[in-house]
């Protein structure tokens, strides 16, 4: 971490939201750039480093988690914490293992998010919930995981799942991914 300001980017493909986040962190001190994209985020990072990232898991038609591989490797000891409106297993554990810090599920607030740059460990005191999933819970983890896997691509998506382009696009707009 550097002296001065903190640096933040905040990678979110809505304006507003982003524009109300990056408020809130100026507030608290920190300098903070706003992206929408992965590629945007390529040509910032060519000019500027960050202490702390904040990544909307779907920006558009592309994967946040693009954007968490970019910033972890430009700077392994930043602290990414990933943002989704559908929290997945699936998306939770790929983040993680691509080098976020922690993931929350929108709506997430600038207190959570400056809780989760701050936590450095796992907590073992979590209880572990006896709750068992419905069907309807794990037919979208696994409909979301596919969508992980072809990088949010709903054609080869539904290919894979064995099921029509329109069935599954019906499935998606029940259940947003933001």
């Amino acid at each position: 971490m550097t002296e001065g300001p903190l640096r933040l980017v905040i990678v979110e493909d809505d304006p507003a939201f982003a524009r109300t986040l990056s408020r809130s962190f100026e507030r608290r001190g920190y300098r903070v750039h706003h992206v929408a994209s992965p590629d945007a985020l390529a040509l910032l990072l060519g000019a500027a480093a960050f202490d702390y990232a904040v990544v909307d898991l779907k920006l558009g038609t592309a994967s946040g988690l693009t954007a968490v591989q970019m910033l972890h490797a430009a700077d392994p000891a930043m602290r990414i914490v990933v943002l989704t409106g559908f929290a997945s297993i699936a998306t939770a554990v790929e983040a993680i293992k691509l080098g976020a810090s922690h993931y929350l599920a929108k709506p997430a607030n600038t207190d959570d998010i400056e809780n989760a740059f701050g936590r450095d460990s796992g907590d073992s005191t979590v209880p572990v919930e006896g709750r068992k999933s419905s069907i309807k819970t794990v037919e979208w983890e696994y409909i979301h995981a596919t969508l992980v896997e072809c990088d949010f691509n709903i054609s080869e998506t539904a290919r894979r799942l064995g099921m029509h382009r329109r069935t599954l696009a019906r499935k998606l707009e029940k259940r947003q991914l933001r």
